[in-house]
This record gives C-alpha cells, structure tokens and sequence, in this order.
C-alpha cells in the first residue's frame, strides 16, 4: 500500500570521494543528518543526486545503500527516466524495487516530443513500472512543458500518482490541481515556490536546499500545510538568500558546498560541472553561518 508522499522530500545529492568514486560514508550522514531534520522521505538518484553522471551500477549501489541506511525507515522515491523510452523501461526491468515507494520519471529531454509523444511515453512507463510513477516536469532542463492538459491525461493512468512540477508556472498548477483527480499529488519542484503551491492544494516539496538545511526547510512545509502562512513565510525569507546561490554555478555545486561547509560531505563534484568557485564559496559560507546561527537552538548542525 502506498504510504503518504505529502511533506519534505529531500532531493539527495550524491556524495563523492576526492577521487570522486562514491562515498557512501559520507552518504550515510547525510541521511542521518535529513532525517534529524525532519525529512519525510528521500528521493535518490535525481538531477541532484547527478543522475546523468553515476552509472547504473552506482546508481543502484546507492538505493541500495539508502534502502539499507535508512535511519526511520522513511519512504524511498527512485529518479528512474529518460529521453529514450526504451531504455527507460530496460532499467525498470533491471531494477529491485524492494523498498521503493515509488519513481520520480524526469519528462523526454533533448528530444522535445510533442505533448503526445510525452503522453505515449509516460503512459508506457506507467505501464511497465511496478511501483507507482510521479511525473517531472521541469522545462529549463528539458526544454518542453508537460501541459496542465497532458498531466491531467496522465493523471487518470491507475499508476501515475502525481507531478513534481518545477516549471514556476503557478497558473499551470492551479489549473492541475482545479481538474485533477483526488489524491493526484501536485509537488513543488522549485523550493522558494513551495508555499505558494501548497496554498493552491499543492501537497509538499521535493527539496535542494533540504539536504544542507532541513529543519527551517521542513518546518516551512509543515506550517504551510497546517494552513499556518506567517510562520511559513518566516523560514521561506530566512532561505530567500541562499536559494539562488545553489544554482549560480549549476545544481548541485551549491549545495554540496553547503554541506562542505557543515561537515556532511565534501564538494566533489563529476565534469561537466566544475566545484564552487572561490567567489561563490565565501558567498556560501556567509549565509550558511547565517542560517546555522538562526535556527542553532533546534540543533540544525551536528
């Protein structure tokens, strides 16, 4: 039976050794250090986990670790997708879905399928996966929009659960979650859009800045799916700041400089993306000594 997806989804970045083979060590923090936090589940192996560079083994090597490192036992989403579709459902034959809640199926890239073409292929991956599907639209990577239309076609599919919709387009998602049916999950996939989506029935987030800051991040979500705004928008404007500095030199040489700067993992990450540069580092430090002070009596840092 699936178990609720609603809350904190933290985006889990993929920590790496100077050589830069995995360090599954400093993953295991991680994920004590989230689940401290607050998280309510993890998603592996996404854009932050830098999906299109570990190689299928890594990648199941860190589900599996994930699954068996699991310190409360929260639910486990997998990134599993692509731009060609039949490769797509080759790794679902080839996957263990022991443990796994559900996958996060990031919509075609490159290719830029036409709104059909988007719906034939998530309606074969829906088809073939034995865990249920959450669509992830996100354009700026992708270069096309799943439409509020096509969602809505995709939502009626038994095992297509709901959309992690990051194209900032909160028109869009009013008209998603205007026509969707119950229990269709609308998640925000841009952090500083999360309370806003939420107030439009959204049901959480599947977070970056989760990994270096968890407790103001999931406290902001709380807040605002108790329908407490104020104090929801108290912690959005403590991150307001820090947000963009996650994305200035590409996702996620941000916040794995972050959590450098807090003792989790080291900045390592694989080409092309290149680590933080100085400038973008001291800018980092500054706003995660900033943050860490703000919130030091909840024991954020360990």
């Amino acid at each position: 039976m699936k178990r609720n997806l609603s809350g904190t989804g933290v985006a889990l970045v993929t920590p790496f050794a100077d050589d830069l083979s995995l360090d599954l060590q400093s993953l295991g923090k991680l994920l004590r250090y989230t689940t401290a936090g607050g998280v309510d589940y993890f998603v592996v192996a996404g854009t932050t986990g830098e999906s299109p560079t570990i190689t299928h083994a890594e990648k199941r090597e860190v589900l599996a670790y994930v699954k068996d490192n699991n310190p409360s036992g929260l639910p486990v989403v997998y990134g599993l997708g692509g731009n060609n579709t039949d490769e797509v459902l080759r790794a679902i034959r080839d996957t263990d879905f022991r443990g796994v809640e559900a996958i996060l199926s990031v919509s075609p890239y490159y290719n830029k399928p036409s709104q059909e073409g988007i719906y034939r292929h998530y309606t074969a991956v829906a088809d073939a996966s034995p865990v249920p599907v959450i669509l992830y639209n996100v354009p700026a990577r992708t270069q096309s929009n799943i439409s509020a239309e096509t969602t809505l076609r995709l939502a009626a599919h038994p095992n297509i659960i709901g959309t992690k919709e990051s194209s900032g387009d909160l028109v869009q998602c009013m008209q998603i979650v205007r026509s969707k049916p119950p229990g269709f999950m609308l998640i925000s996939g841009d952090d500083l859009l999360a309370v806003p989506l939420i107030a439009t029935d959204g049901c959480g987030a599947i977070s970056v800045l989760a990994n270096a800051f968890p407790f103001p991040f999931t406290r902001m979500v709380k807040d605002a799916l108790a329908g407490n705004y104020q104090s929801a928008n108290q912690y959005l404007h403590s991150l307001l700041d820090v947000n963009p500095l996650m994305y200035e030199e590409g996702n996620p040489v941000g916040v794995k400089q972050a959590l450098q700067e807090l003792g989790i993992c080291r900045k390592a990450v694989r080409l092309p993306l290149a680590p933080a540069s100085e400038g973008l580092s001291r800018k980092i430090a500054g706003q995660v000594s900033k943050i860490t002070s703000l919130y030091a009596k909840h024991e954020q840092v360990n």
